[in-house]
């Protein structure tokens, strides 16, 4: 683009007198006329400036060699119309050789095309400015209202499972219990529910059934009655007996109707139902299999959401947990000798970590109590740690502590957060499931990314409510007492900050998680009970993890045991060498993808 230099009169301006051309001259306003050959005739030095040229660059030149851009353009097209048609007209386009947006009025006169024009780019710019801003409110609002829409359904599920947990535990009848269920279940999950359970011989009874539309009753009765003898194979039940794992039909084709209806009286008592998509889930609880839910939709609303279908999963293991509970609220002893064998199952035993665990009950004739510990992993590989204290000493502590040890166990695994996000997700679904205790517990978290494996190096996070804090022994022989923001315990619905502490895990390092009936004692300071528990892990360090443990209950309890106390102890081996022999075998569960 040439510079612009002095401004000089243009060759065609009448002499100095005529006020016109003075006004011209003078005006802001860019102004340029095009005489019959496209050429300039006159422009104003507004109208210079505004093409960042000079006036006698432009006059007597032509407009579209000059500007060989606006062929074809906008402006070409108005100065053509213009002067063909006469009259007056206008546009407002982009001229790129310039980076501008331009107003042009132009009309026709005896002395050739007028055209004046104004650099429009700033209100164009103010326009759009305004225009996206408009929009960004729109579309904000429009997520705002799709979150509230969707929280509102969650709040709606959440309630649900909440109802669920209280109504099936005030009962110890299981066909009210899952009556219950299928009623409180109809109709914000499906259109018709079918609860099944198996008795104590095995026998199948579906007891628990239920419809939006209470026309169709009577004929989900005829269909019900007649589903035990008439399910093939590939029915739900059917299935989740050989799997338990849920099943979900989004749409059920006349074809699969048949696969899974074995007789022609069935498919006719079923007919009136109209079942167009359905899901199963199995009611499993501490590995057992006793029933099984089925959710059926009708045609108008189809095929069941994934909120419909996690909200239903989730609903299915709470049901089952309580009809568990309700069969085991019957003999006491049973309840107590499933509780012992789920707290004291074996640990995984990851990579080159080795783990060991005890557990001592306060409570007399009954080896349960409200402490508990667990070790898994989570999808990812990470091994999670888990210590905890519900509060009691007796089979409704044990009880209580089934439920949170559930909720730390499947939130853990299913979320993949650090452990101040899990934290805080069990508080909030303890509040939300009216889970009726209070907790202090410990998550954490042992991790190992690419560049720490290649230098041999692990990394937990932890984080605590309201528990003890761990202790490391170090391969060095010193004891650090790991510390980490204490958040509030469990079951309070705290909506405050809970933080995460970090460490390195050593080679040769050991980790110890206890609850406090550990070292606290009546009469002893509680920092001295933790000192006393300092010295023997310092003095331990080249012991096997398992007598470790055995040394440090053995002398810190004695044969007196004043509250619960659980330890799970970890030991972390080097990673360039096999697994020590003298330890327990690698044990981890089969790889489970995590669910998109």
């Amino acid at each position: 683009m040439r510079q612009s230099g002095p401004v000089t009169r243009n060759s065609a301006v009448p002499p100095p007198g005529d006020l016109l051309v003075q006004a011209l001259e003078g005006m802001e306003r860019p102004l340029f006329v095009l005489d019959d050959s496209w050429r300039f005739s006159y422009i104003n030095p507004a109208g210079a400036r505004a093409l960042d040229r000079r006036v006698e660059d432009l006059v007597g030149h032509e407009v579209w060699v000059e500007f060989p851009e606006a062929l074809g353009g906008p402006f070409e097209e108005l100065y053509r119309r213009v002067r063909t048609n006469g009259g007056s007209g206008s546009t407002e386009a982009w001229f790129a050789p310039l980076g501008r947006w331009f107003r042009a009025d132009a009309f026709l006169t005896e002395a050739g095309l007028v055209v004046t024009y104004d650099d429009v780019t700033d209100r164009r710019r103010t326009e759009e400015e305004r225009a996206a801003a408009v929009t960004a409110r729109e579309e904000a609002a429009a997520a705002a209202a799709a979150a509230a829409e969707e929280a509102e359904r969650a709040g709606r599920h959440l309630m649900l499972l909440g109802d669920i947990n209280l109504a099936m535990t005030s009962t110890l009848d299981t066909d009210e219990a899952v009556q219950r269920f299928a009623d409180l279940v109809v109709p914000l999950l499906a259109d018709w529910c079918v609860v099944t359970v198996f008795d104590d011989n095995g026998k199948r009874r579906d007891v628990g059934r239920a419809h939006r539309d209470p026309a169709l009753v009577p004929a989900l009765h005829r269909y019900a009655d007649l589903r035990v003898a008439s399910n093939s194979e590939a029915a739900p039940v059917p299935r989740m007996v050989r799997d338990p794992r849920p099943v979900v039909f989004p749409e059920l084709t006349p074809e699969i109707v048949e696969s899974m209806v074995a007789d022609e009286e069935s498919r006719r008592a079923l007919e009136p139902l109209r079942p167009a998509a359905a899901a199963g889930f199995p009611l499993v609880a501490r590995g057992e299999l006793f029933g099984g839910i089925t959710l059926i939709n009708g045609p108008q609303r189809g095929a069941h959401t994934e909120a419909e279908l996690r909200t239903a999963e989730i609903a299915s293991r709470r049901a089952a947990l309580a009809l568990d509970n309700a069969r085991l609220a019957v003999a006491n002893q049973r309840v107590a000798e499933r509780l012992q064998r789920s707290l004291l199952s074996p640990p995984v035993q990851p990579d080159r970590l080795e783990l060991a665990v005890r557990y001592r009950p306060a409570t007399q004739g009954v080896s349960i109590g409200g402490d508990w510990y667990d070790a898994f992993l989570q999808p990812d590989g990470d091994t999670v740690l888990v210590i905890g204290d519900v509060m009691g000493h007796d089979i409704e502590a044990a009880a209580a502590m089934g439920q949170v040890k559930t909720l730390v166990r499947g939130i853990a695994f299913d979320r993949l957060e650090e452990p101040a996000g899990v934290l805080r997700r069990v508080d909030y679904a303890m509040v939300g499931l009216a889970v009726p205790t209070m907790a202090t517990a410990l998550v954490c978290r042992i991790e190992q990314d690419d560049t720490d494996r290649r230098n041999g190096l692990r990394r937990m996070r932890w984080a605590t409510a309201g528990h003890p804090d761990p202790m490391l022994l170090r391969g060095d022989g010193t004891v650090v007492d790991l510390e980490a923001p204490v958040g509030p315990p469990l079951g309070i619905g705290w909506l405050g900050p809970r933080a995460n502490g970090d460490a390195v895990l050593d080679e040769g390092s050991t980790l110890l998680l206890f609850t406090d009936g550990l070292f606290e004692r009546r009469g002893v300071p509680l920092d001295d009970g933790r000192a006393q528990v300092r010295d023997i892990l310092a003095g331990s360090g080249d012991l096997p993890l398992d007598e470790l443990c055995d040394r440090l209950l053995a002398e810190m309890l004695g044969g007196t045991v004043e509250d619960d106390v659980a330890v799970l102890a970890v030991r972390a081996h080097a990673l360039d060498a096999e697994r020590p022999a003298d330890i327990p075998p690698e044990r981890v569960p089969p790889v489970v993808p995590h669910p998109v």
